[in-house]
């Protein structure tokens, strides 16, 4: 028996070291299809892969128009906006594509829970206790040409004073009214 018990226990390693092989041989294969992220509008923000030969890549000569609903801010106060992450990383997916910035007019409006997003360092840093985390990728997008607005409903419903928002951020009168302006107008809406 103790020997049926060796050849049990031999085989289940050598089954065992295959199939680690194998894990890796197909690690390094998938990490060698896969291409390295970057990030071509907003440098170091909003990583993507480019895919080349993916289907429905923009028009290199076309204009897109994008009005982001901004919903969410960091889990965590320190954290960025998942939501502006996605706006950088849109911008960086059309730039990657060859559209060129010019051609993509964006309007990324904060609301609800990312209105703190929109916060100047001073009146984040009196409600956290650190230096807004949002304010160095809104600056980025703010010169990519992004313009970066805030509800100003939600601003006042949120106890804020108009004048603690960001210099880089537009005040608009509501989310409501700019989305619906900017949809009229031709910009497609992206909820984030």
């Amino acid at each position: 028996m103790q020997v049926n018990e060796r050849t049990r226990a031999g085989r289940w390693v050598r089954r065992t070291e295959a199939a680690c092989g194998l894990m890796t041989v197909l690690t390094a294969v998938a990490s060698a299809a896969n291409p390295p992220t970057i990030t071509p509008g907003i440098p170091g923000e909003g990583a993507m892969h480019p895919l080349p030969d993916a289907a429905y890549q923009p028009q290199k000569d076309a204009t897109y128009k994008i009005v982001f609903a901004l919903s969410k801010a960091g889990y965590t106060p320190k954290e960025m906006s998942p939501s502006l992450v996605r706006v950088a990383r849109t911008v960086n997916l059309y730039v990657s594509a060859g559209v060129p910035l010019s051609h993509f007019k964006s309007v990324a409006v904060a609301s609800g829970p990312a209105t703190v997003t929109t916060l100047n360092d001073e009146r984040y840093r009196a409600q956290f206790g650190i230096p807004n985390p949002n304010a160095e990728l809104i600056h980025k997008l703010r010169t990519a040409g992004v313009d970066v607005a805030v509800c100003g409903q939600a601003v006042l419903e949120n106890g804020f004073e108009t004048a603690w928002i960001s210099h880089d951020v537009t005040l608009t009168l509501s989310a409501l009214t700019t989305i619906t302006v900017l949809q009229q107008q031709g910009y497609a809406l992206m909820p984030l």
